[in-house]
């Protein structure tokens, strides 16, 4: 599966590739520290990410407005974008929804409790039908 991964943050980064690691799987994984730079990945590339897994709390362009983008093009807007954030704000939770997000995940604090998080939307996104792009 590939995965564009969309982060700021250098530690979060680590962690999401030693969890994806630990797990032993061969998932592809394409990181892109901000949603400017994620659009251009999307738009230059041949082969779209079969997943988007994206914080919100970016600088730059903040995650809403990154999906508000993706959601408005013709062919990205079908990409499977799951949200994985520190923000327990309804309000984001609400926004994300109405934009059209395939799922929110809050990030805990814990290792173990993220790594577990992890583990289940992988699990999900691998053995759901994905669109080949």
């Amino acid at each position: 599966m590939n995965i564009l991964f969309i982060e700021d943050d250098a530690i979060e980064t680590m962690k999401l590739n030693r969890t994806v690691s630990k797990f032993q799987l061969k998932h592809k994984i394409t990181e892109a520290k901000n949603g400017e730079e994620a659009l251009a990945i999307l738009n230059s590339k041949n082969s779209l990410p079969d997943i988007i897994l994206l914080d919100l709390n970016m600088p730059r362009m903040s995650g809403i407005e990154f999906l508000k983008i993706l959601k408005n093009h013709d062919t990205l807007k079908y990409l499977p974008t799951i949200i994985l954030t520190t923000s327990e704000n309804r309000a984001d939770l609400l926004e994300c929804y109405k934009i059209g997000i395939a799922g929110y995940i809050i990030k805990p604090l814990k290792y173990e409790d993220y790594e577990e998080k992890l583990r289940t939307v992988l699990q999900y996104w691998t053995i759901n039908e994905l669109i080949k792009g």
